[in-house]
């Protein structure tokens, strides 16, 4: 099945629970920030975009996008950090004098939604981590995070509107508006 400008913004996210995070984080992107909003679930991609002052041309280029986004397959046996984000921590961690460090990845309770990430400089591994490398960089996850974590990408966005590392997680059945904290 393909997204197209017919279904609801609800639909969209019903159809595609894996994919959920990055979709709303295309959705705000494209200034719809709405998409946490119950009221806006019901609306079109389509009237969303309209209301919003965009065009055609806008319409189909979000639906280009948002189609891209559910044909990506999900591993869900690892955790992932994009080369942007892998970029991006080891620039920091230069910056900060913290040579060959690891990338610490965890959730704790907080937050408005139940859980909220946690990513931290590390050089110690304990017997109950596991060790996920991507792009360069040793992501260090506790075994007791790991069932709500495996699966997860981690992504570096640098915008006016928002910077900072962007987490999909497609174990989250639910995260607030702000996409700081989540639910499983």
């Amino acid at each position: 099945m393909k997204i197209t400008r017919e279904m609801t913004v609800g639909e969209v996210f019903e159809s595609y629970p894996t994919h959920a995070q990055k979709l709303a984080n295309k959705l705000q992107e494209m200034g719809l920030s709405c998409v946490g909003c119950g009221a806006s679930t019901h609306e079109t991609l389509e009237a969303a975009m309209y209301l919003h002052g965009m065009d055609d041309i806008a319409i189909e280029g979000l639906l280009e996008s948002l189609n891209g986004i559910i044909s990506e397959q999900i591993d869900g046996s690892t955790i992932l950090l994009t080369k942007r984000a892998a970029e991006k921590f080891l620039a920091i961690c230069e910056g900060e004098g913290k040579k060959g460090s690891k990338l610490r990845f965890l959730d704790k309770l907080g937050g408005c939604s139940g859980y909220e990430y946690v990513l931290d400089f590390t050089h110690d591994v304990k017997d109950t981590d596991v060790i996920f490398p991507s792009n360069g960089v040793d992501i260090v996850v506790d075994k007791g995070s790991l069932s709500r974590l495996v699966g997860c990408e981690i992504d570096y966005l640098d915008g006016l509107n928002a910077s900072g590392f962007k987490i999909s997680n497609p174990n989250a059945k639910s995260s607030c508006s702000c996409g700081n904290s989540q639910s499983y």
